[in-house]
This record gives C-alpha cells, structure tokens and sequence, in this order.
C-alpha cells in the first residue's frame, strides 16, 4: 500500500486542530493529535476528538525526551492515554484508530484497552541525538503483542547516514513499520517514504511548523503539489538537487510540474550533502538518474565525473550531472540560461561597448563570465579572495581587483551591468537586514548612482539588499529567477529528452 499523510495537529485547543485539519483535509489519510501540546483544561476532552474529526486519528502524549512536550510524570500521561481511550464507541470511527506508545512506556491495561477496543498500537522509538542502525532486527523486537506497528525516528548528521538508512530499510520484509529521519537532512525519507515501505509519513500544517523545526516537517500541500506524493511508487523515476545548506530552492516546483504536464512517471527531491562525494553515493543508492549541482559543489564535482560537456570544460563549473549506463556526464545550463535572461534583462543581442562588473569567483561567477564574453562585453572580476578573482580573469581575458571599498572607481568604471553571483543575501525578508550591512550587501561601500544596471544570481527574497538599493538610486534590477527558469528548462531536457 501507499504511504499514507499524517497531520500532526499541535495546537493548543481541540478547536483551533479542528480549523487547521478542515484546511488540509483534501491532503491527508490521518491525522496524530498532540496531546502533549494542548492546554491541561483541553486535555479533559480528547476523547471526543475523533468523532469531531471525522477522519483516522491517533492519538499521542508525546514527553520532552521524544520531542514533545509532556513534562508531568508517566502516572497522569497514563491516565490521560486511558481517559481518551475509555467509553469506546461500537461505532469504531468514533475511537481513535491507532495510540502511540513508546517502546519504554509498557503498560498492560493500556494495551490491553487498546487491543479491545480496535485500537492499533504504534510503538515508537525516537533518538532525538543520533542515528540508529540494525533497524531491521529492532523493528522485530519492537512488536512486543505481535499487533504493533512499529516506529523508529532519529536524527541524521550527514546525507551519507540518509543513504544508509534507505539501505537498511531493504532488509524490512513486513509490511507495516514506520521509519524516518528527523532534522534538515530528513526531507527524503519523507518524500520517498514509499521506498521505505513507510506504513504512513508525517506533515504538519504550516501555521505550526515553527513547533517542528528541528523535527524536519513538510506541510501536506507542499508534498502533493510540489513533490507529486500521491504519485510516487517503485516504477518513479528518480531526479533532484543536491548543495549546502540548500536551505531554498524553487527547483522542485519546476521539474515536478513539469513531469506532472507531461504524464511523467517522475519527481525531483532535494538532498542536502555537505560533500559531493556523499550526494553521488546517494544518486547511486536511490537509482536517481540526474541531479542539479548547486552551490559549493558546483566545481568540486568535476573529479567525479567520468565525461563533461564543452561548456563544462570551458568554463570549469558544473551545474547538472546525468546518468549514462553506469557513468556520471556533467553539463551546465547556467551559462545558457543567464544568457537568456541578461538578454531579456537588458532587451539587447549582446553586451557589445558594454563594461561589466561580476561580484565572486565561484561556480556561478564562472558562468557569468563565460556568458560576458560570448556576448562580446568587457569585464572586471571583483572577490574577496584576489587569487581566485585572478585566475577567473585571466582565463577569460578580464581585469580583476579585489572587493573592497578601495576599488571603489573600479567597480563605477565596469558598472554599465553589475552581475551579483555570490550567496551574500540569500533568504534575508525584506525589512529584517541586520545592523551590518556587509552581512547581506556584497559591495555596501559602493554608491548607485541611477545609471546602473544591476542582475542578482538571488531570487530569494525578490529583492535582496543590494537590489533594494539600486532600485531606490533608481536603477534597473532584477534577480536571478529568469535564470533559474532558463536553466531548469535546459535540465528537463538533459533528463528527459522533452522541451518545455
């Protein structure tokens, strides 16, 4: 069977999970009602939750070791667990359908009550700290009646512990058990629970997650509509984006859609690697036949591939990695998409007269400058790392300087287009800049003077801070969206052979 949607409802009345579940409801199988998060008066009267809710519901007391949070002692938790489950209604939709249990918190009469009364046992292990191998042999043990359904959470440190995760997972032969991982490296195993033969995977509503931020949630609408859930089994196609942190990534939303507009068996997750070498081994453990290379690995994947396209190897950076047989073949659709959109931007041909300043030297600058210099523009490289600005530059024929305020008439002489390439002002709001300015603005030392025109790689927030600036000395700006359209398209086609 497929996985099933879990809403975890954390609020702190009945009332207010009632509004929130009536919202996503079209998403989701289940709903866990949190009894720990409720206020003690609300507590009074879970029992009439489910009929209220018209939908499967479990019901937990989640304590503060497990990640929830129940502080009083395990004698009220019992009696809270048995004041919810009592007066069971022959009616069993009336009941709750399933009562989490830990696997340290064994109490008969409960199981007992539960069983009777066709309540199903979830019985859970969480390590909020670390990650827990052997997984097969203790999903065995868990089942202490023979009826449970158990449930192992905990917390991975690096994408290589995901893949051996989803490796272990193969050795499960049952057919109901619970697994995933918690914090930001968790997302995959919530999105690609069918490959887990995850009896369900949790969500949780989005005017809540703050109550889930170190747990790893993903609101149920997001998972169908941005990951195509509903759609995923063991025939999918597996495609993605791998970087660090990779906090943002519109990505997602692009190739998925497209996959759904083309009836394509298909989706695109995110996997979080802090080295490159842990982002292949997963591609190659999932069967994942393409994935966007962003930042910092757009360079050091290079050693790992076993054949690169022209564009690559000129310009030394690669965006996107394909499958072929059993061989990596790296390619890059940035330089075409940023030539695109700066062509747009700037309603031209080609940057023929024009002198342009690209601010860093990293994978993204790369491209920048192999775009500059087929439109036949001028252009000086400007990084806080001279040496780096330097070998950019001398590799396409530019100047370069360092980005300090002293370079200052520099940056003004190579300012007919200012390229921003570095991650300086990612997903700060507007309206939430620090005191430090150079914290978010790549070059604050600099004056706009209204004559500028200003392209941000950026494109969240829409405006970041170096934009808003620009814009208010009354330039033209815009930010690197139509270059992640552009570029999203070119890998659709590399990963599938169909335009969009």
């Amino acid at each position: 069977m497929h996985p099933k949607i879990c809403l975890c409802l954390t609020g702190k009345t009945l009332k207010e999970n009632l509004e929130l579940l009536d919202k996503y409801r079209s998403y989701i199988d289940i709903a866990e009602l949190r009894v720990d998060q409720l206020t003690n008066d609300e507590r009074l009267h879970v029992r009439k939750f489910p009929e209220l809710a018209g939908i499967p519901c479990i019901l937990t007391i989640r304590r503060r070791i497990d990640g929830g949070a129940y502080f009083e002692g395990e004698a009220t938790r019992t009696t809270l667990f048995a004041r919810a489950l009592a007066f069971a209604d022959q009616d069993t939709r009336k009941n709750f359908a399933y009562v989490d249990l830990e696997t340290d918190f064994l109490v008969p009469s409960l199981q007992e009550a539960a069983l009777a009364f066709g309540t199903k046992i979830i019985r859970s292990y969480h390590n909020m700290t670390d990650m827990e191998t052997n997984i097969a042999e203790k999903i065995k043990k868990m089942r202490i009646t023979g009826h449970e359904i158990p449930k192992i959470a905990c917390m991975p440190h690096s994408l290589s512990d995901v893949t051996n995760f989803f490796r272990e997972a193969k050795n499960i032969k049952d057919s109901e058990h619970i697994l995933c991982l918690m914090g930001d490296y968790g997302l995959p195993t919530r999105i690609l629970a069918s490959h887990l033969n995850s009896f369900l995977t949790y969500t949780s509503p989005v005017e809540n997650m703050d109550k889930m931020k170190n747990i790893g949630h993903i609101d149920p609408i997001t998972l169908n509509d941005v990951y195509n859930f509903r759609l995923i089994d063991e025939n999918t196609k597996l495609y993605g984006i791998t970087g660090y942190p990779l906090a943002i990534t519109d990505s997602p939303k692009i190739h998925n859609k497209g996959y759904r507009d083309h009836g394509m068996n298909a989706a695109y997750i995110p996997f979080r690697a802090k080295k490159i070498e842990e982002a292949l081994d997963f591609a190659d453990e999932m069967g994942i036949s393409g994935f966007s290379v962003t930042i910092p690995h757009k360079e050091t994947i290079l050693p790992d591939l076993q054949q690169v396209s022209a564009i690559v190897g000129e310009i030394g950076a690669c965006n996107t990695a394909v499958k072929q047989k059993d061989a990596w073949i790296g390619f890059n659709t940035d330089a075409g998409g940023l030539q695109r959109a700066l062509c747009d931007f700037l309603n031209v041909k080609n940057l023929a007269r024009k002198k342009v300043s690209i601010i860093g030297a990293g994978g993204a600058a790369k491209s920048a400058a192999y775009v500059v210099k087929q439109l036949k523009g001028k252009a000086c490289i400007f990084n806080r790392t001279v040496s780096k600005a330097k070998s950019l530059a001398d590799h396409f024929g530019f100047k370069y300087a360092s980005l300090d305020a002293e370079n200052v008439d520099l940056l003004e002489t190579y300012s007919d287009l200012i390229i921003q390439t570095t991650s300086i002002g990612m997903g700060v709001p507007v309206g939430t800049i620090s005191d430090d300015e150079k914290q978010v603005d790549p070059i604050p030392f600099y004056n706009f003077h209204g004559h500028e025109a200003v392209y941000d790689i950026i494109y969240n927030p829409e405006e970041t801070p170096i934009m808003l600036r620009a814009k208010a000395a009354g330039c033209k700006v815009e930010n690197g969206y139509s270059m992640l359209i552009n570029q999203a398209y070119g890998q659709f086609s590399l990963f599938t052979g169909v335009q969009l």
